[in-house]
């Protein structure tokens, strides 16, 4: 850490003012003339002899030269002992005090405040030495480079992991430039920025295997001068972390999905096959050869599905943006649903800048999901209400959102509403809400569900930003 610069005093004025001793001397000494005079004259009524005169001239103006003496050390020592006390406090020494101070005098009035002052300074100084005692042995244990430049680009600051990082050996590398320490291109990352950056041509430079680090930037002021802060964090290794998750999660899905299609069809292969083989081959009937053989291929079918949705989800398109009026979109959409008829309540007139195909896939999806649970087999199990879908839609702050509800079961498992390939359904894909938002987060918006209002169903929601 940088250690304060020490304050300058400012430069004696250059005047030929006399100090302040020197004057209160001159004052006290001409305050004696008139009385000295007075007793000479008045010695000279008495007894006009020139001696007598000089004695008491010479008598008076040694007491009062004494007396100056004792007024002018009672006056300037406690003084003095206070510019000692200051002095100590401006070289960071709180030990001295001014003693014998009492309240209701004037300069033991200002020596209690300047005792007092001293110990305000004392904890205030302790408590800066601690701080900054913390905030070096957190930056010293901080797995994360710090580091800090002033405006010339000189460095201020840097921790041990930057040391580390960028491979400074330098004893004492403080007061160098970015230039010097090879860290010129630092200066130039943006807040949030990547380095090493990547050259116009898009490429990154820096060797393979090398670490990349997010840059959060902040501007601070050290002895009254801007200064810029440098954090930077390695986002490899939370990136490589989440490729690791996210590959752990597909790999068990697509491994649950394929298990589901191919032991099935392990297993009545073989007992066909067994079967074949049997002396008594002719004597199979053929309506189990059809049944295993139709399963085998309904699996097969089930497993084809899977893989074309998974190709779907993986391949979809960037957005191509154009004016499209929401509510056509939405008549089309649901003209397609053809197993109940949504009820569309019309909301304010809006024309979006969309990719319309890829919205149109989102609200079918979205609808088709609603209109499932409406029609499942939990809603049908209450006779008082038939199945229904509602579409509606409102603008609130420059955002659209688009609500379609239902009066379904409601929401069962919501921590996989969003999990590629988890269903519920006996021939559902599990990418039609993955899907959705996909297409929703590509238009910087998004897709959440919660429960009707009514208690029943569950409404789906699209925001999309205007």
């Amino acid at each position: 850490m940088p250690t304060p610069e020490p304050i300058r005093l400012p430069l004696a004025s250059n005047s030929p003012r006399f100090p302040f001793e020197r004057r209160l001397r001159l004052w006290l000494g001409g305050l004696a003339l008139p009385m000295l005079a007075f007793a000479g004259l008045w010695t000279y009524t008495l007894d006009p002899s020139p001696v007598m005169v000089g004695v008491v001239v010479l008598t008076l103006g040694t007491v009062w030269g004494l007396a100056i003496s004792v007024f002018f050390n009672q006056l300037v020592r406690p003084l003095q002992t206070l510019a000692n006390v200051v002095s100590a406090l401006r070289e960071d020494d709180y030990s001295f005090r001014a003693r014998g101070a009492l309240r209701n005098d004037a300069l033991g009035d200002l020596a209690l405040e300047i005792n007092a002052l001293a110990a305000t300074l004392q904890q205030q100084r302790s408590a800066a030495l601690d701080a900054l005692t913390l905030v070096e042995r957190v930056l010293s244990s901080m797995q994360s480079p710090v580091l800090a430049f002033d405006e010339a680009g000189t460095l201020k600051l840097l921790n041990a992991a930057a040391r580390s990082a960028f491979a400074i050996t330098e004893r004492n590398p403080i007061g160098r430039t970015a230039l010097e320490l090879n860290l010129e291109s630092l200066l130039d990352i943006p807040d949030q920025g990547l380095y090493p950056p990547a050259d116009p041509s898009g490429n990154i430079n820096f060797v393979q295997g090398a670490v990349r680090w997010s840059v959060r930037r902040a501007v601070f002021r050290l002895h009254g001068l801007p200064n810029t802060l440098f954090v930077l964090s390695d986002v490899g290794a939370v990136l490589r972390e989440e490729e690791r998750t996210a590959w752990q999660r597909l790999i068990r899905v697509l491994s649950h999905e394929i298990n589901n299609s191919l032991t099935p069809i392990q297993s009545i292969a073989g007992s066909l096959r067994h079967r074949m083989m049997r002396s008594d081959a002719a004597a199979v009937d053929p309506a189990d050869l059809l049944r295993g053989l139709g399963v085998i291929e309904d699996r097969s079918a089930s497993l084809n599905r899977f893989l074309q949705a998974y190709q779907r989800l993986t391949r979809l398109p960037a957005p191509t943006l154009q004016r499209a009026d929401l509510a056509q979109l939405i008549v089309q959409v649901v003209h397609l649903e053809t197993r109940l008829k949504p009820h569309v309540e019309p909301g304010p007139a809006v024309h979006l800048l969309c990719d319309p195909d890829q919205i149109q896939q989102a609200l079918i999806n979205l609808l088709q999901n609603a209109a499932d649970a409406a029609l499942s087999q939990d809603s049908a199990a209450r006779p008082d209400a038939s199945p229904a879908v509602q579409i509606t839609w409102t603008v609130h702050q420059e955002q659209l959102s688009i609500f379609i509800e239902d009066n379904g079961p409601g929401i069962t498992n919501p921590g996989n509403l969003f999990v590629p390939f988890y269903t519920t359904k006996a021939k559902g894909t599990g990418i039609g809400l993955v899907l959705a938002q996909q297409i929703a987060t590509a238009h910087h918006g998004s897709v959440t569900l919660h429960s009707a209002r009514s208690g029943t169903g569950c409404v789906a929601q699209l925001n999309l930003p205007l």
